[in-house]
């Protein structure tokens, strides 16, 4: 399968995961925001303990007073443990950025607020590019993978599940919607994405070594908001999910994929 035929697929498995507009006209809040607390949570241990492949990869590339370029940077958990002389961080949220600066110890760190690579222009390049759990929200990767690509003078370093991040509600989805959910795309689709652009690509496939969820109250919280359903259902959503083996819920594998630069100066 050709480059135009890989993205056209992405697009499309993407597109398949939209919540249908009769569930989503009923959503007592937008389903598809994110909590800064549990990425804050995220970014201070790992700059406890800072650990994994994404890390390893990142740092052994990353020269002594080199600079980092974090593109959906969240809090900095992919970033900040690597101690860049600078980190340029890009985020759409701007309460991810604040708090991304709280957390950031003395690295010195720019923000750029916006959509990659809506904001490729006004960001400069880095040594290393990394880029964390934002995959699975892009249409159109080819591009996104390009401008990663022209902002890294040594690497490229991508951390993403090996399935979507919210295919653990899948039988929730079910459960109370009578909806089955996709079952694509894949890390391995963003991996053959990669090395149709000419890439030379390695992974390396792990389990994530986090919890997603540090009690069945905090796991019901964010089900409620991701399935549209009122917060007040946090009780019955704790009982289904333990009935259907959504609680607790597992661990997920996780991809780093990475390659090391191959655009002209």
């Amino acid at each position: 399968m050709g480059l135009d035929d890989l993205t056209a697929k992405w697009r499309t498995d993407l597109e398949s995961w939209a919540i249908p507009d009769e569930i989503l006209a009923k959503a007592p809040t937008n389903p598809w925001t994110h909590q800064v607390e549990r990425f804050a949570r995220r970014t201070g241990s790992l700059l406890t303990d800072p650990k994994g492949p994404t890390y390893e990869r990142a740092r052994e590339a990353l020269p002594r007073g080199g600079t980092v370029l974090d593109v959906g940077a969240g809090t900095g958990a992919a970033s900040l443990p690597l101690e860049p002389a600078l980190l340029v961080a890009v985020d759409e949220n701007a309460g991810m950025l604040a708090e991304l600066g709280r957390q950031a110890r003395g690295t010195a760190v720019q923000t750029v607020e916006g959509r990659w690579p809506d904001v490729a222009e006004r960001t400069p390049v880095a040594d290393v590019v990394v880029c964390a759990h934002v995959v699975f929200n892009v249409p159109d990767l080819a591009e996104f993978f390009v401008a990663l690509d022209r902002h890294a003078r040594r690497r490229v370093v991508v951390e993403l599940p090996e399935i979507h991040p919210t295919s653990w509600l899948n039988p929730l989805w079910e459960h109370f919607h009578g909806l089955a959910r996709p079952a694509a795309p894949t890390a391995a689709d963003a991996v053959s994405i990669a090395e149709a652009l000419g890439f030379e690509v390695a992974a390396e496939r792990y389990p994530s070594p986090d919890d997603p969820f540090t009690s069945p109250e905090e796991m019901a919280a964010s089900a409620c908001r991701r399935l549209c359903l009122d917060p007040g259902r946090a009780g019955e959503v704790i009982k289904v999910a333990t009935e259907l083996g959504v609680w607790p819920v597992p661990r997920r594998p996780i991809f780093t994929m990475w390659w090391d630069r191959t655009a002209d100066e």
